[in-house]
């Protein structure tokens, strides 16, 4: 009885859900508790002036600036997540974003210089040990899928004087986007000035330094174009009516 009723109320989030038979009605009882437990746990956020909607805090998340963080509907961070928005502009988490535990998603690394905002958008979830920096902004779009340990490093060290050590000479920061539909592997490193085109696939452990189109698969360190996440192929699929001759036309299959 509980699994139908968790059921219907997941398909209204993600359609076709069914629970594996694996499942036991125990396991769904146990998650559902930790859930109730996360659920709870966001209601802190009163003694911050704010009141959560949907919000799912794990254990010992740390939310830094809160005032400056913004929350969607059904967000759900982790145990250990560390959310600091010392920035310029706000953090903001979509609709139906899930951080995994021991993220960490930092802003500023200075209070000499402040760094910009990070945006994630709606459906999208991000494994477990990732490291977002927002110090010349990061952009994530809708309806990404990222795996662990994924790091994002919105700004680069100067070097060109030898006379000063680099710790004291300035920094540039252009930012990084990533494109909505994307699926980023394990490991990926993505550094300042980047911008990743929309339903790209990135392999696992690629460290990405130059923009790269949309509808790529991408790996490789440094990171380059594999192929095209969309395959061009020449098929019949008609007749001509009136010399009765066939019809070449293009057709678009995805890989």
């Amino acid at each position: 009885m509980l699994k139908q009723v968790l059921t219907k109320i997941i398909r209204l989030k993600k359609p076709g859900f069914a629970f594996d038979e694996a499942v036991s009605s125990l396991v769904v009882r146990e998650l559902l508790f930790q859930k109730l437990g996360s659920f709870l746990r966001s209601w802190k956020l009163v003694f911050g002036g704010r009141v959560p909607s949907g919000l799912f805090l794990g254990k010992n998340v740390r939310l830094q600036n809160l005032p400056n963080i913004r929350f969607g509907k059904l967000v759900q961070l982790e145990d250990f997540v560390h959310v600091s928005a010392l920035g310029k502009r706000p953090i903001s988490f979509g609709n139906n974003v899930r951080i995994g535990a021991f993220s960490r998603i930092i802003t500023s690394t200075t209070l000499y210089e402040m760094g910009s905002h990070i945006t994630i958008g709606n459906n999208v979830g991000i494994g477990e040990f990732a490291y977002l920096g927002g110090a010349g902004g990061l952009d994530i779009g809708d309806d990404c899928i990222i795996g662990q340990y994924l790091s994002c490093h919105p700004e680069n060290h100067v070097f060109s004087d030898p006379t000063t050590p680099i710790r004291l000479q300035p920094t540039t920061r252009m930012g990084i986007q990533i494109g909505s539909n994307c699926w980023i592997g394990a490991k990926v490193t993505i550094l300042d000035g980047v911008t990743v085109g929309d339903n790209c696939v990135i392999a696992a452990g690629a460290v990405v330094t130059r923009s790269m189109p949309a509808n790529s698969v991408i790996g490789g360190v440094p990171a380059r174009v594999l192929k095209s996440t969309i395959e061009v192929k020449s098929v019949v699929v008609t007749q001509s009516h009136t010399d009765n001759k066939p019809v070449t036309r293009q057709a678009h299959q995805q890989l």
